[in-house]
């Protein structure tokens, strides 16, 4: 549904078409497991059958997209997703059996999951697919109903998804509303019964505020600056491909995506080559080639060029990672040549924003790692934080004296890709988690149910109070 009107008419189209989400919540309040696999399987028939098309609406709003990464992080993802959940959701709906204290017995309690109702999922523009149909998987699982948002950044992406969503559900299932920060604004302040943004930090807060005006609940998955420890002990040629190929994927857009390295300072120049090695064995050339992706539009290539700027002006060095040099040509479609930045310091903007392009600055720490887990600490709690070493004590330091979304040890950005663990942030980073179960469960209500036992002593504690009063609650606290 596209939207070029005037803000009254946006919001009251977006009003409108909450109203008859709800409405058929409350015409079919718990659908059964069939009508919830039934949602699944249109949503991986409309990723399969048409992955072609998708794939190159991708790569036509990025400017170029390889569609091997498309493949393998906005198509293959959402499809294994959604079989993870068909396989699992038999179980996850069946109500939980929990303890029930012994002075209630032979009571029981159990936990029933319910919809939540229509769930409204705002969608970013790097992973396209997977970030707008991810938080739908969840969604139709618990059972409700789904209104989406998609960035006016991919505008190719977003008009097809509008199509085969329009093609796939009815219009009191799932919606597809097309437009610019003018519909966004408008979308967030709706009152639904849960909201989930993927999105940077400060447009995030904004949705926050806008959520909490009618108390809606939301899950924030934000971003930040995630760091990468080296260890002294790391393989520093297996440490260097892994990071090359995490930070150079979707050409460093990727919210999870290593931000900058700490590495002992006596190692640095070491993973310098290692680095300048890896990547030019997996991008030998640039021009031309369809393995590395472009910078998604101007404003971001001119704020990646400005974050550069800065920092050779405040005395930083930087290392090209290939042999290719920054051309006309790869300027014209913009796709930015890969570097280091050494030398860095806290002072320059490329070590207070979040990158999101394929710049990496390297900071150096003595061999005590409790030096590098300062430094993070100092910091806003990011989405991802990477380990990379031999040395387990070391590593279950880091693990306990730090606090990030997740973690993935000796490799990069894998955590985000296990359905059995919740994937989320935390502070500044991002509230509430999904991924299969949790999922499932953060676009539930898990209701607790009391069931009484037809035999069951608690009339003695009914009015009038006496003597049949006092011994009973003394027999209760006895066993409590």
């Amino acid at each position: 549904m596209e939207m070029n009107l005037a803000p009254e008419v946006i919001a009251q189209t977006v009003e409108v078409t909450l109203k008859r989400l709800h409405t058929a919540c409350r015409a079919q309040p718990h659908p059964d497991l069939q009508q919830r696999l039934d949602w699944l399987n249109r949503l991986e028939k409309l990723t399969v059958q048409h992955g072609t098309e998708i794939n190159q609406a991708i790569s036509m709003d990025f400017g170029h997209r390889s569609q091997h990464e498309t493949e393998l992080a906005d198509l293959s993802l959402i499809v294994a997703s959604i079989k993870h959940t068909k396989r699992h959701l038999a179980g996850w709906m069946k109500p939980r059996r929990v303890a029930t204290a012994l002075q209630y017995l032979p009571a029981k309690n159990r936990l029933l999951s319910q919809p939540l109702g229509v769930v409204g999922i705002i969608s970013p523009w790097n992973y396209p697919h997977q970030l707008a149909l991810g938080p739908a998987i969840a969604a139709f699982a618990a059972g409700n109903r789904v209104m989406l948002k998609p960035s006016e950044l991919t505008p190719h992406y977003s008009a097809l998804l509008a199509k085969l969503v329009a093609d796939y559900f009815s219009e009191d299932e799932m919606v597809v509303m097309t437009g610019g920060a003018d519909v966004a604004k408008a979308f967030s302040e709706l009152r639904f019964d849960h909201l989930v943004f993927t999105g940077s930090t400060a447009i995030g807060r904004h949705v926050a505020i806008a959520a909490a005006k009618n108390l809606t609940p939301v899950t924030l998955e934000l971003g930040g600056k995630s760091p990468a420890i080296v260890d002294a002990s790391a393989d520093i040629r297996k440490a260097a491909a892994s990071l090359a190929f995490g930070k150079l994927l979707n050409a460093g857009q990727t919210c999870v995506a290593p931000d900058y390295l700490l590495v002992p300072a006596g190692r640095r120049d070491e993973l310098v080559a290692a680095l300048v090695a890896a990547t030019g064995k997996m991008y030998p050339s640039l021009e031309g080639n369809p393995d590395y992706t472009a910078i998604i539009n101007d404003h971001h290539y001119q704020r990646l060029q400005g974050l550069l700027t800065d920092a050779v002006e405040q005395g930083a060095q930087l290392i090209p990672l290939t042999n290719t040099a920054q051309s006309e040509s790869m300027t014209a479609e913009r796709k930015l040549a890969p570097v280091l930045v050494l030398n860095t310091t806290p002072d320059m903007r490329i070590m207070q924003e979040e990158i999101f392009g394929p710049l990496l600055p390297i900071v150096t720490y003595q061999d005590d790692v409790k030096e590098a887990i300062a430094f993070i600490n100092h910091r806003e709690r990011p989405l991802a934080l990477y380990w990379y070493g031999t040395d387990n004590d070391n590593r279950d330091l880091v693990l306990e004296q730090t606090v990030s979304g997740g973690v993935t040890v000796n490799d990069c950005l894998w955590h985000l890709s296990q359905e059995s663990q919740p994937f989320g942030g935390v502070g500044a980073s991002g509230m509430g988690a999904y991924h299969g179960i949790w999922g499932f469960r953060a676009l539930s209500k898990e209701k607790p149910v009391f069931y009484q036992s037809r035999m069951n002593g608690i009339a003695l504690l009914y009015p009038p109070y006496g003597k049949t009063f006092t011994r009973m609650l003394k027999l209760l606290k006895a066993i409590a």
